[in-house]
């Protein structure tokens, strides 16, 4: 409980009275006052209950509504607010009565949102109560799924809905069991279902349809070169949200998709399953970049045995010295998968190059500028020497690149 300005005021009014007013009738004011301060604070402290309506799970940059109301009146006027932290961004933070807000993470991981704080005043105006309404909750920000949702819808219902596409494939000598039949006298003998022809008492056959679902893997590098600032972002921040792009296509189109996070050891594993998606993004969510070099041969023995897949490799193209372990360890991968590089172009650099320079330092910029892509270029003609696809592409369009590149892979039958 708080006293008021308006208490405070009427208290200097009575101390200015006591220079006219006989001392009796001073203390008389003054523990009048006091009396109506405290009865007043007291009602303040009769608060109803708060309704509050937020969504636990977020998107990195979109706006989420965010409502706060007392459930029933307020003896006197009531303002709550919404503390939050660093990364999360509330307009408007606080308001009279109830509050109406809109949230929006500016990165990704686990938050903790403070509980709602609130103020309440007596109806005199004399006496006021702050306090908190319930506990703090955990508020999960994942990658930028609006994005990852449009590619998949553009996904159903584009040209890719061919046969490369389809969950089942045509009938056959396959590994996918369908069904039993009656034996036909072309049948080979590993089709024979020796139970089903014992307990029916005539020839029986299984039936396997060959199969047409493949696996997707996507390799994130979250070492130190993934730390690099990037239009808002980090590489990493890219990187994740392509990869839970790919993740949504994959699952569209009857894929198995699996991801793993590496720095100097293995940080999230998530083996690849049908329906998928889901278990990638909330595996990969709130993923961190390291300050140490990535190893890049232990991530790729942990893949390189497994079914042929199409294996995206997230990472950074720097220079030669700096991309050595990956060109030295691509191959590796390359003898068994298919697989391609990817690298969030940086706009900046070409930037540099392309715009006319004003100044003598414009010039050494450029220059500077065009050796860093000469060089990435030079890393880029390395690894697809060794059977790597290599793809670049602006951070705002790479996640559309790494879905076009794994369907394109998937329809020519790469995988």
């Amino acid at each position: 409980m708080s006293l008021t300005p308006r208490t405070a005021l009427i208290l200097g009014a009575i101390a200015l009275g006591a220079l006219i007013l006989p001392p009796g009738v001073v203390g008389l004011l003054t523990v009048a006052l006091l009396g109506a301060t405290v009865g007043d604070a007291l009602r303040a402290k009769r608060v109803p209950p708060m309704d509050q309506s937020t969504s636990d799970i977020m998107s990195r940059g979109v706006a989420s509504p965010l409502r706060l109301s007392a459930e029933g009146s307020t003896p006197g006027s009531f303002r709550m607010r919404q503390p939050a932290p660093p990364d999360l961004a509330i307009d408007p933070a606080e308001d009279d009565g109830g509050l109406d807000a809109r949230v929006v993470p500016a990165r990704r991981g686990r938050y903790t949102l403070p509980a709602p704080a609130f103020r309440t005043v007596g109806p005199l105006g004399l006496g006021c109560y702050y306090g908190r309404f319930a506990v703090d909750r955990e508020v999960l920000v994942y990658p930028d799924m609006p994005t990852a949702w449009r590619l998949a819808l553009s996904v159903r219902r584009s040209r890719y809905r061919d046969a490369g596409d389809r969950r089942r494939g045509p009938l056959g000598l396959g590994t996918e069991f369908e069904s039993i039949r009656d034996y036909l006298p072309d049948d080979d003998i590993r089709q024979v279902n020796w139970r089903a022809t014992a307990r029916l008492g005539r020839p029986m056959s299984n039936q396997y349809r060959i199969e047409q679902d493949r696996d997707v893997i996507c390799l994130i590098d979250s070492g130190r070169l993934m730390t690099a600032p990037l239009e808002g972002r980090t590489r990493l921040d890219a990187a994740v949200d392509a990869t839970a792009a790919v993740a949504l296509v994959a699952d569209e189109v009857g894929d198995r998709c699996g991801a793993l996070a590496f720095d100097g050891r293995v940080q999230r594993n998530i083996s690849p399953q049908r329906k998928g998606g889901n278990a990638v993004v909330r595996g990969i969510f709130d993923l961190e970049p390291a300050t140490q070099d990535s190893d890049y041969e232990l991530a790729f023995r942990h893949v390189s045995g497994l079914k042929r897949s199409y294996v995206l490799v997230f990472t950074d193209l720097l220079e030669e010295a700096a991309a050595r372990p990956l060109i030295e360890a691509v191959p590796v991968l390359a003898r068994r998968h298919a697989v391609a590089v990817v690298s969030a172009a940086d706009s900046d650099l070409q930037g540099l190059v392309t715009r006319r320079p004003a100044t003598p330092a414009d010039v050494y910029r450029a220059a500077a500028a065009l050796e860093v892509l000469n060089a990435r270029e030079r890393v880029a003609a390395s690894l697809r020497a060794t059977g790597a696809e290599v793809l670049e592409a602006p951070v705002d369009k790479l996640a559309a690149a790494c879905v076009d590149a794994y369907l394109r892979a998937k329809v020519r039958a790469r995988l």
